[in-house]
């Protein structure tokens, strides 16, 4: 994951303060059902956070958002080491974009484009 974060473009990892990347096995039931997903539904990684479009000028003294990589979902999908690096590295930054308040949608946008 240090090679993921490593990645991330430096005019926005410059930005990112009060971040904490782990890296779990698979996200917890609490997670899951906060999330409402699905038996069969999958998950990479997890942002939980106050988004940065979200944070007014009372935020401080908070304790740090949590990025998280789940790593049995990505190992799945994988075929290889390097597709394991490249999910890695996707969903590193697919978090970070929430960090900085872009939903999903936005983000799929962004993804299409590069």
């Amino acid at each position: 994951m240090a090679e993921a974060i490593d990645g991330i473009p430096p005019k926005y990892a410059t930005h990112i303060k009060n971040v904490a990347f782990v890296v779990e096995d698979l996200p917890t039931d609490e997670q899951r059902q906060k999330l409402k997903l699905s038996a069969g539904h999958t998950l990479f990684g997890l942002y939980e956070g106050i988004p940065m479009t979200k944070r007014g000028n009372n935020y401080n003294l908070v304790l740090p958002d949590k990025i998280t990589i789940f790593k049995k979902p990505i190992e799945a999908a994988s075929h290889s080491l390097e597709q394991v690096k490249e999910l890695v590295g996707r969903t590193v930054w697919h978090e970070v974009a929430h960090y900085y308040g872009l939903g999903h949608d936005a983000i799929y946008d962004l993804e299409r484009k590069h």
